[in-house]
């Protein structure tokens, strides 16, 4: 099947395969767009998305299953079983055998009708970049579920790799083995760390080749969101002048996701409150990153989800040795997207949120007042990250309880700022030391109590391989012991508390590697565990002990790249 321009719909499903379409015995569930009149997109813009279909794999290379999530597809309504049978293989990988049934029948099908890929724009790189568009992406549909006693969700299902769009801009449409699998590791390993994120249903391969920096071989990763709307989507509207276009885009994205808002009046105070939520989540969410020590890699506006969550896993990466400078991204040659600077450019990517939605604060104040309220909203953002950041760290040392209010803490804590320079003293220091960023804090969230015998040489010896200068690692002891013991805490209760915020397990480049090296040879049983070991990071899981060392020396030269 070749991809067109024509945006009119074939004149056949996207056919689901039957035991995809069967909900769980204890809910209901559906499939798929609905048909004209209840289409769920029905009220966007008319050229938000342009239906087609996935290019199948070529007929020599037939689909096979490389890895599934068991919690993603158990969320769905479904099991692993049903995802791996041939047919559900060859739909989730975009090479399903088109169908044409009766019209009369179609209204009773739970079919994915029309698969659809939309447009956005975006800066990249801190550049306006025009239109981009979902260049290698296509949403086959919503499943939506209904459990018992709980409201009706609903999720999204993308296809990554399957083939060419209009937006493709010269490119291949397909994804490569080796970047889908960590993207599809990814997902789901931020997922067990607790962090907003999209998931990871599928990873499908296929042995054909693909160009990138080197010939490698095709893969399709099945990504599951409540919606895959971003920044740049109302970046593009706002460029086009399309005002009309954006607030039908702003009010679909509040009544379906942020239903909580419909009760405002409608026009900016219902606006307000949205922006205010989106900088709130988008504080939440990079305070959560820094605190694992994840870094993106490519924070342009186009990957920002307008819900608050972690999108588009490429040239990421989680810190091995602490440094504020670091670079996960080797294409990143000027350092913007380094990890120091990622909430900086969370705030400038919300300007550029800001300043796209300002016509619809325009409509009932002057143009001026608008960018008065819009300015104002944006500038909370560095007072909130900051908040959301000390409670992080303040967590992460055991300072604060797992269920301790920060705000309550900081006013009732005469040192609260003796506690926050503390902190930054122990980053720089772990900098200077080249200490590792995760085995640090993990081992800080297992030191014995003071009060222990010889509890002031067991933390030496714990902590030395994080520490350059033993006489300064006593000095910094006594500082840590006393800050602690003075919140008030029990020492073990603090531990517990640390130990679920201090991970044990993270998904480092050279855990990716092997996998993505035994992968080349059909072997997936190393995706396995390493999905299995990161599903549950913050547990001990001694018979994976060997899954949270330190990096091993061939590891410092392995580099990731935009290309993928």
């Amino acid at each position: 099947m070749s991809v067109t321009r024509d945006s009119t719909p074939r004149a056949f499903p996207y056919e689901c395969p039957p035991q995809l379409q069967e909900a769980p015995s204890d809910c209901q569930g559906d499939w798929g767009w609905q048909h004209e009149g209840t289409d769920i997109w029905a009220s966007l813009p008319s050229d938000f998305a342009t239906p087609l279909l996935p290019t199948p794999f070529p007929a020599t290379a037939a689909p096979y299953w490389v890895a599934g999530s068991e919690a993603v597809a158990t969320r769905l309504g479904w099991t692993l079983e049903q995802l791996q049978t041939p047919a559900a293989i060859a739909y989730l990988s975009g090479n399903p055998t088109p169908w044409d049934p009766p019209h009369e029948q179609r209204d009773n099908l739970a079919a994915c009708d029309w698969p659809r890929a939309t447009v956005y724009s975006g800066h990249q790189f801190g550049v306006w970049a025009g239109q981009l568009g979902d260049g290698r992406a296509l949403c086959l549909g919503e499943r939506r579920l209904q459990l018992p006693g709980h409201p009706p969700h609903s999720y999204e299902i993308q296809l990554k790799g399957a083939g060419k769009t209009p937006y493709s801009r010269g490119g291949d449409g397909r994804a490569v083995l080796r970047s889908s699998i960590r993207e599809f590791l990814c997902a789901e390993a931020m997922a067990g760390l607790g962090i907003p994120t999209v998931r990871a249903l599928s990873l499908i391969g296929g042995d054909f080749p693909v160009f990138r920096e080197t010939t490698e071989t095709a893969a399709v990763v099945a990504r599951v969101a409540p919606s895959f709307i971003r920044f740049g989507h109302f970046e593009h509207y706002a460029a086009r002048h399309q005002h009309r276009e954006l607030e039908q885009l702003a009010d679909f994205v509040i009544s379906r996701h942020f239903p909580h808002l419909m009760s405002l009046d409608p026009g900016y105070p219902r606006y307000q409150a949205w922006l205010e939520q989106i900088i709130d989540d988008a504080a939440q969410l990079v305070a959560q990153w820094q605190s694992v020590g994840f870094c993106h890699g490519v924070l342009n506006t186009d990957n920002m989800s307008i819900l608050g969550l972690t999108l588009d896993y490429g040239p990421f990466g989680f810190l091995d040795q602490f440094a504020w400078g670091h670079i996960c991204n080797h294409s990143d040659t000027q350092g913007r997207y380094a990890y120091a600077a990622q909430p900086d450019i969370f705030y400038w990517n919300l300007y550029a949120l800001g300043q796209a939605l300002l016509p619809l604060f325009s409509t009932q104040q002057p143009q001026h007042a608008a960018q008065t309220q819009v300015q104002s909203i944006l500038d909370t953002f560095p007072v909130r990250y900051r908040q959301a950041m000390q409670q992080r760290w303040w967590a992460k040392f055991g300072f604060l309880s797992a269920t301790q209010a920060l705000a309550t803490a900081v006013k009732t804590d005469p040192q609260a700022t003796e506690r926050d320079r503390f902190i930054q003293r122990t980053l720089n220091d772990m900098e200077s030391a080249s200490s590792d960023f995760t085995l640090f804090f993990r081992t800080l969230s297992r030191l014995p109590a003071p009060h222990a015998p010889l509890a002031l040489e067991q933390c030496v010896t714990l902590l030395a391989p994080y520490w350059a200068n033993l006489t300064q690692l006593r000095a910094w002891l006594a500082d840590y012991q006393h800050l602690r013991q003075a919140s008030g805490q029990d020492w073990a209760t603090q531990q517990t508390a640390m130990l679920r915020c201090n991970p044990k397990y993270i998904l480092r480049n050279h855990l990716a590697e092997l996998a993505i090296q035994a992968a080349h040879n059909r072997d997936f049983s190393e995706i396995a565990r390493l999905l299995s070991v990161l599903r549950h990071p913050y547990d001990e899981q001694p018979e994976y002990a060997a899954y949270a060392s330190a990096p091993p020396a061939w590891a410092q030269t392995l580099a990731v790249s935009c290309s993928s």
